[in-house]
């Protein structure tokens, strides 16, 4: 609907519009200041010129009409537009607001966390927003390829097998043994140890030559676990990395760096120029013992994506990251590719309460919160929808017991109860379905009208919310029209009106923009209560 408008007015006025939503409803469904711009071009008052354009657009069937306002065109839709629009998005079903795939074809990394440990829930955040935004790019004609770049090549993971060393070795072989600060421990630790015995037998915590074979074994495990706390959320990647698997190309990768001068040796060290390209200063990428650093492996990695050749790359990482993507832009320039291609967007911390307490940490995960236990608690439909329901870069604090309400407090059950309501009419009415997607809108009233125009304008919501990354604005949409229903059903008597057909047309259309909404959120989208 909106890029109908504005194509239409661009076609007949050949300029370009910029098409706004009035904060009055009685102006109209649509304005536009294009008078303002034109009146330096043409040198005449806006006010003269917006009425000289009313006037030219008095004879466009689309609308019902245009008034000229203090320079400002206000568009009405008219009644045959609604029906036109009504009938195609109810045609279209579950593609309503789609489009075809001729769009970037984008790379999407996100969550990555460290395969030592099950996730908590400052992972969770990230993983809910990336998932949903791959799910609307996809709806929007972008070719999304989805990511998890597994960080397997670092002392963290011989830390991981070291730590269910010692586990085996205090539990399961009764030894007394000295945890490091830095270790991993909780009860998940000696979930892996018992495993680990299951798979080798008591002996591999006899002799540290096992570590290694413990880290690849506790790696495997932690894996599955992730893996697993995903698919609990309706999240599944297209692909994993192996950052260890990738260190066959350091070399390669060394030179194309030395190659474009974006490297030097100093203090027995490699250092990448990046203070040059906007970081706080050059960092290490290989030490004085010839091990390369965590800064490397990243590399290493973002090579090996750009030299698949897609359009754009995004990653999703922790707040905590921001001071680390000067430098990863300043290694993919000196790679000899176009850092600009580079998206990076951050995920806010979560602070969790439980009756207004601090939610408890988990006694297997040690000091987190674990993403399974609050997915358990509330539900992955809750968890989802409250972690878009911010900007991913701003904190996010919420209680779990408020996502538990069956009232109009609970975002989830307020929209879901909209939508339940309509199937509810459904159920009630007499009338066929045939008979309602038949039915006539030109008889609605206004507020039947407005109801409609939120609903139609679904494709908007989600194509602002991708373009912004701001998928807060789907929750934003769903919450509104979905308030806006319950008031016109509250005011409205539709069974039994005699334009029953025809205030069941825009409830449908209502239902259809709530369900693929939840949907493109990774929700489903409730028909009873």
């Amino acid at each position: 609907m909106y890029h109908y408008v504005k194509k239409l007015l661009e076609d007949r006025l050949k300029d370009s519009i910029v098409l706004e939503r009035p904060k009055n409803k009685d102006h109209g469904h649509y304005a536009t200041p294009i008078a303002f711009s034109l009146a330096k071009q043409q040198k005449k008052s806006p006010v003269i010129i917006a009425q000289e354009i009313a006037k030219n657009l008095s004879d466009v069937w689309e609308f019902e009409k245009v008034d000229a306002l203090n320079g400002y065109l206000n568009i009405t839709l008219s009644a045959d537009f609604f029906e036109h629009l009504c009938t195609e998005a109810l045609k279209k079903g579950d593609s309503f607001g789609s489009q075809k795939p001729n769009k970037e074809k984008i790379l999407l990394e996100y969550v990555s966390a460290n395969p030592t440990g099950p996730l908590h829930i400052g992972h969770a955040r990230g993983a809910v927003f990336g998932d949903s935004l791959s799910k609307i790019g996809r709806f929007l004609g972008y070719e999304i390829d989805t990511e998890y770049y597994i960080n397997d090549a670092g002392s963290q993971i011989q830390m991981l097998g070291f730590s269910i060393y010692l586990a085996g070795k205090e539990y399961l072989l009764g030894e007394s043994v000295h945890y490091p600060d830095e270790y991993y421990k909780g009860e998940y630790i000696l979930d892996v140890a018992i495993l680990a015995k299951e798979e080798y037998g008591i002996d591999v915590f006899k002799n540290e030559t096992s570590i290694l074979l413990l880290s690849e074994f506790g790696k495997a495990v932690m894996l599955e676990e992730i893996k697993e706390n995903l698919s609990d959320v309706g999240i599944v990647f297209d692909k994993f990395v192996s950052e260890k698997s990738l260190y066959d190309r350091w070399d390669a990768t060394m030179a194309k760096l030395e190659k474009n001068d974006g490297i030097y040796e100093k203090d027995h060290k490699i250092w990448i120029r990046s203070e040059a390209l906007g970081d706080e200063k050059d960092r290490v990428i290989v030490r004085e013992n010839t091990e390369p650093t965590y800064l490397a492996g990243d590399i290493i990695y973002h090579d090996d994506k750009f030299m698949r050749g897609y359009d754009r790359y995004i990653n999703i990482w922790g707040a905590d990251h921001h001071g680390y993507i000067p430098r990863v832009k300043a290694a993919i320039h000196y790679l000899g590719y176009d850092e600009n291609k580079l998206e990076v967007l951050l995920s806010q911390m979560v602070s969790l309460l439980k009756g207004g307490q601090p939610y408890k940490m988990s006694k297997r995960a040690g000091n987190f919160i674990l993403m399974k236990d609050v997915v358990n608690d509330i539900g992955s439909d809750a968890l989802r929808f409250i972690f878009l329901s911010k900007k991913s870069d701003t904190h996010l604090e919420f209680d779990v017991d408020e996502l538990k309400k069956q009232d109009a407090s609970n975002p989830i059950f307020y929209i879901n109860y909209a939508n339940a309501r309509i199937h509810t009419l459904f159920e009630k009415s007499s009338l066929q379905e045939a008979e309602i997607l038949q039915a006539s809108l030109d008889c609605i009233p206004k507020e039947a009208q407005n109801l409609l125009f939120n609903a139609l304008s679904f494709p908007r919501a989600i194509e602002m919310a991708f373009d912004d990354r701001g998928l807060q604005k789907v929750c934003e949409y769903l919450k509104v029209l979905s308030a806006d229903f319950h008031s016109f059903y509250n005011s409205q008597k539709i069974i039994q009106n005699p334009i029953e057909a025809s205030l069941l047309k825009v409830c449908k259309v209502v239902s259809l923009s709530i369900t693929i909404g939840f949907r493109l959120l990774g929700i489903e989208a409730k028909t009873k209560m």
